[in-house]
């Protein structure tokens, strides 16, 4: 268990806790029938310790969640889940047990990819989510089996809860509690928004309504990656930047370019040292970490929209990165 005040990641051993509550949440959703069957139950083995439960003491290996990404038995959950297992079971939504192997995982995300011999049915990915919008958290809530709660999306495009290296977190106040890591954020269609990762808590470790999925785009990415290289294959746009000082003019928050590489797919945009960068292909630059996500997206041949300041004057620059040789 990582836990950093107010914050926890959520695959915890099942203690007895008091429900505190939180912010009410938007009405509840009639999912599609069939929904849960794409989200198991992760029932890992930590040395030293059986697998955990209602019925289990303090310390046990903690159950976790996943969802089903792709046929095939390819699933994602959170890496916390399984990072110290030396066997993982998952139970499906119709009470049965299967073996599983993990096949990869990324730490600067937080993602693992496991695999089971059945081929069970995956997860629609959904369109980018709206603010406000009603979303479902599906999760095995402290061990006790998968549950549902709704909320809305309260925030997109979170970088800055600081539990994992590259973060594109989905905000959401469905309540989330411990066992849901690796967990489903749905649409009322059913479909992926992204994976359950971490929450703020208050005493007791209990849901507050400020809970993080990491966004269906980030997930795509890296297990896409794991599945195929059981890595993920960085792509490098050629510059670094800092966090800019909003107490200098231009006086706000954007990401400083602070060398562009020579030939890079940066220095063909036309990029210089000292440009403020305000967007990313849609997604706002207010700090550092906003374009350690968004280079993390980054894959062979896309094209990326940049909104900078150079001189006062806002210009629109488009990023090409080659189809082939930029992955590494």
């Amino acid at each position: 268990m990582t836990v950093r005040p107010p914050a926890l990641l959520l695959a915890l051993a099942v203690v007895a806790a008091p429900f505190l509550g939180g912010p009410a949440a938007a009405g509840g959703l009639e999912l599609p029938a069939g929904t849960l069957d794409s989200v198991v139950s992760v029932l890992p083995v930590w040395p030293g310790k059986p697998q955990g439960g209602p019925d289990v003491p303090a310390g046990t290996a903690p159950e976790g969640t996943g969802v089903v990404y792709a046929r095939g038995g390819w699933l994602v959950t959170a890496l916390h889940v399984v990072a110290t297992a030396v066997r993982v079971d998952v139970r499906l939504a119709d009470g049965r047990h299967l073996p599983a192997e993990v096949r990869g995982s990324d730490p600067e995300t937080d993602l693992a990819v496991l695999k089971v011999a059945d081929d069970l049915p995956a997860f629609t990915p959904a369109e980018p989510p709206r603010l406000g919008e009603a979303v479902c958290a599906l999760g095995n809530v402290y061990g006790l089996g998968l549950a549902q709660s709704c909320g809305v999306v309260s925030a997109l495009h979170r970088s800055n809860a600081r539990f994992n290296a590259i973060e594109d977190f989905v905000q959401t106040d469905a309540a989330v509690n411990p066992g849901s890591s690796g967990g489903a954020l749905v649409d009322r269609s059913g479909h992926l928004v992204g994976l359950l990762s971490a929450i703020f808590a208050g005493p007791g470790d209990g849901n507050i309504g400020v809970n993080f999925a990491v966004s269906q785009p980030l997930l795509a990415r890296v297990a896409d990656d794991l599945i195929a290289y059981g890595r993920v294959r960085s792509v490098d746009p050629g510059l670094a930047v800092a966090t800019a000082d909003p107490t200098v003019p231009p006086n706000r928050e954007a990401v400083r370019v602070e060398s562009v590489a020579a030939g890079s797919p940066a220095a063909a945009a036309g990029l210089e040292p000292g440009d403020l960068l305000l967007d990313w292909d849609g997604r706002p630059l207010r700090a550092g970490r906003d374009f350690a996500a968004a280079a993390y997206l980054l894959r062979p041949g896309d094209d990326v929209a940049i909104t900078l300041l150079r001189g006062g004057a806002r210009q629109r620059v488009t990023l090409s990165l080659p189809k082939d040789g930029a992955a590494r």
